[in-house]
């Protein structure tokens, strides 16, 4: 069982963290259906729910991971991805911080700038869901707009934060959109919906560098104005 079970909310949110090594002990779909159901309450512009899930255990998650990974690693990594996650150029705070996040988990398990090829092999297990036993695939429909978007993404928080309340550990991975021809075949996806993300989900092994890493975040006061206030 985990090491440490969260105490109350506060501790689930602040505990959760891109966990990129598991355990291989099981989660069971009873358990996905329990965080799902848990995430389904997540608020959205006039209750649209624009979200849809598909849960992976099984042959059906090694089967996608072995053709994502195949082509990973006879093509490198594609850009096919549907949706622009980051800026077409990186600028200041934001560069600084996706160099620091970058080159620090690489520092933490011993990968140096050098290391062109522990650094392709690190990056490929992103399609493995980082040896979670199960993951998930989120997709929405493609006609919806950035309000949407917003949505999406507190349902997927919900999810992390529910699964931190049970013991266990996620990392979304955008990087599965790199790929949404084969995760659509793979997973029957109708094409309105366009492939927005992956989680991996499981217990983490909280002894691996990587996991014990963490990133630094921002204080309050470097991007918040109060105002109004008497002090």
């Amino acid at each position: 069982m985990p090491a440490h079970m969260p105490k109350d909310i506060d501790d689930a949110i602040i505990s959760r963290q891109s966990v990129r090594a598991f355990t291989d002990e099981p989660v069971s779909q009873q358990m996905l259906y329990h965080l799902l159901d848990v995430a389904r309450y997540a608020p959205s512009g006039t209750n649209t729910q624009p979200w849809h899930a598909y849960a992976l255990g099984g042959a059906v998650k090694a089967a996608l991971s072995a053709e994502i990974l195949a082509d990973y690693h006879a093509n490198g990594e594609r850009s096919a991805r549907e949706y622009d996650y980051y800026p077409t150029q990186w600028f200041e705070p934001f560069l600084g911080r996706r160099r620091a996040c970058g080159w620090g988990l690489y520092g933490a398990m011993g990968i140096t700038r050098e290391d062109k090829a522990l650094m392709h092999e690190q990056r490929g297990r992103n399609y493995v869901f980082f040896g979670a036993p199960v993951g998930f695939i989120f997709t929405i429909n493609r006609r919806l707009n950035v309000g949407s978007w917003m949505d999406l993404g507190m349902f997927l928080q919900n999810i992390m934060v529910a699964a931190r309340a049970e013991g266990l550990h996620t990392c979304a991975q955008a990087s599965f959109a790199n790929y949404p021809d084969i995760v659509r075949k793979h997973l029957d996806i109708p094409q309105q919906q366009m492939v927005v993300c992956g989680m991996a989900v499981g217990y983490g092994d909280m002894t691996v560098p990587e996991n014990v890493w963490r990133t630094e975040r921002e204080p309050v006061e470097a991007f918040t104005r109060f105002l109004g206030f008497d002090g």
